[in-house]
C-alpha cells in the first residue's frame, strides 16, 4: 500500500495558475458572446460541444483569431498557448455557445498535426482549421468494440501507390458535415499477443469513392452520431498520419487533449446557471438546498484545478493521460449529477420545446446525459487506466 500512496502525486500534473494578462482575453469573450446573445444569432444550450454546429459562428470565431489559437502562425494560427486557448473554450462552454462544428478539429486535430503530421498535411490543413472552415471527425469505435480500441477490424492494405481501406466506424460525431477524419485502423493482422501493435492511422477526406455516411439518430431523433463505411476506399500515401503500426501510441497521446478538458465538466454549466437563477427567484431556500448548491460549485471548482493543471502539462509537451482519464471520470459524473440536482430541487419539468431558459435546458441535459460517461471511453475503462498507473492491475 505505501508503493502505492507513493504514486498518488503523479495523479495529477503541479497546478497552474492563469497568466493575469488572460483577464483582458476572457473579458473580449465575454463581451463577444453578449453581444451575439443580445443579437439573437444563437440561444445557449446543454451540451454545445456535441450538439450546437453552427458553422458560421465558427467563422466568426476564427476570423477573431479564437480558433487554432495553438497554432504556429505560419500555418494560418496564432501561436498562442494552451492556456489562452483554455481561457477561451470556458467561455464558450459555460455560455452554452454553437462549438459543435470546429469542435473536434481546434481541439485535439491541430495539435495532432503539428505532433505527427507531414509538412504537407499541416499546410493542407491547419490554415482552414483556424479560419473555422474545416471541420473533423475522428474515427477510433467500431461495431462490437465498445471502447476497446485495440480490437479494431477496419483495415487498410497496401495497394499502388496508398491504401486500400475496409471497414466501419460508428459514433463518429459531425461526420455527415465533416471535410475528413483521423481513422484508426489495422495495417497488419492482430497479434493476440501484443493487441496493440499494427494499427496505424490516416488522414481521410470523407467525399472519397467508396464512403458511406448514415445517421445513427438519438432516441430524440436528433443526428450527430454517425457510421462511417469504407467499401474498398483508395487512401493516398501522403495521407498516412504519423509512423505505420504507431497508431495506438498517437491515439493515447491525442486522448489526453481529448478526455481533459473543460467540456468534460461544463456540458452542464448553462443548467446549474438557470439552476441558481430559478432558486433565486424562490422566497425561501432551505438550508439542505443551499449546502447541495454550494458543494456542486466547490466540485466544479476542483474539476476546473486539476483540468487547468493537464493544460498546463500539455503546454509543456507533456501527454498526460493518467490525468486526463480522471478529469473525465470526474468530471462527467459531476454533470450526471448537475442534472438529478436540478430536477430535484426545481419545481419544473423538462421541456425541449420551451422557451430558452430553465425547462428547455433541463430537457437538452436529460437527453444527452447519457452519453457523458460513454464518448470519450467510458469511466470502467478509463478507471482501468488510473488502476494501471497506481500499479493496482
Amino acid at each position: 500500500m505505501s508503493e502505492t500512496l507513493t504514486k498518488l502525486p503523479a495523479l495529477v500534473p503541479e497546478p497552474v495558475e492563469l497568466p493575469g494578462h488572460l483577464a483582458q482575453l476572457r473579458a473580449e469573450v465575454r463581451e463577444f458572446l453578449a453581444a451575439e446573445r443580445a443579437a439573437g444569432k444563437w440561444t445557449p444550450g446543454a451540451d454545445v460541444w456535441l450538439s450546437g454546429w453552427d458553422a458560421e459562428f465558427s467563422k466568426r470565431l476564427g476570423a477573431r483569431g479564437w480558433l487554432g489559437m495553438t497554432i504556429p502562425t505560419e500555418y494560418g494560427g496564432q501561436g498562442r498557448t494552451a492556456l489562452d486557448r483554455y481561457v477561451v473554450t470556458e467561455e464558450l462552454l459555460a455560455a452554452g455557445a454553437p462549438v459543435a462544428a470546429h469542435w473536434v478539429a481546434d481541439r485535439q486535430i491541430g495539435p495532432s498535426l503539428m505532433r505527427f503530421g507531414t509538412e504537407e498535411q499541416r499546410r493542407k490543413f491547419l490554415p482552414g482549421i483556424a479560419r473555422g472552415e474545416i471541420y473533423f471527425g475522428i474515427g477510433m469505435s467500431e461495431p462490437d468494440s465498445g471502447s476497446d480500441l485495440a480490437s479494431v477490424r477496419t483495415r487498410a492494405d497496401r495497394v499502388d501507390g496508398g491504401w486500400e481501406m475496409t471497414g466501419t466506424k460508428v459514433w463518429t460525431s459531425g461526420a455527415h458535415h465533416a471535410h475528413a477524419f483521423f481513422a484508426l485502423v489495422r495495417t497488419s493482422p492482430k497479434d493476440e499477443n501484443n493487441r496493440h501493435a499494427g494499427l496505424s492511422q490516416f488522414l481521410v477526406e470523407l467525399d472519397r469513392p467508396g464512403i458511406t455516411i448514415r445517421p445513427i439518430p438519438l432516441l430524440t431523433g436528433a443526428h450527430h452520431f454517425n457510421e462511417v463505411v469504407f467499401d474498398h476506399v483508395f487512401i493516398p500515401d501522403e495521407m498516412v498520419f504519423g509512423e505505420l503500426s504507431s497508431g495506438w501510441a498517437q491515439v493515447t497521446g491525442e486522448l489526453a487533449f481529448e478526455r481533459s478538458g473543460p467540456e468534460r465538466f461544463l456540458s452542464t454549466f448553462p443548467l446549474l446557471a438557470s439552476l441558481v437563477g430559478e432558486l433565486g427567484k424562490a422566497s425561501d431556500v432551505d438550508a439542505g438546498t443551499r449546502r447541495e448548491i454550494g458543494a456542486l460549485v466547490s466540485r466544479l471548482w476542483t474539476l476546473r484545478r486539476m483540468s487547468l493543471a493537464v493544460a498546463g502539462a500539455l503546454e509543456s509537451g507533456e501527454a498526460p493521460e493518467l490525468a486526463a482519464a480522471l478529469v473525465k471520470d470526474l468530471g462527467t459524473r459531476y454533470e450526471n449529477e448537475i442534472v438529478d440536482a436540478s430536477r430535484l430541487l426545481v419545481d419544473i419539468p423538462p421541456d425541449p420545446g420551451a422557451e430558452p431558459g430553465f425547462a428547455r435546458l433541463l430537457a437538452e441535459a436529460v437527453q444527452h446525459a447519457p452519453g457523458f460517461t460513454l464518448r470519450g471511453g467510458t469511466n470502467e475503462v478509463l478507471r482501468g487506466i488510473v488502476a494501471r498507473g497506481m500499479g493496482l492491475r
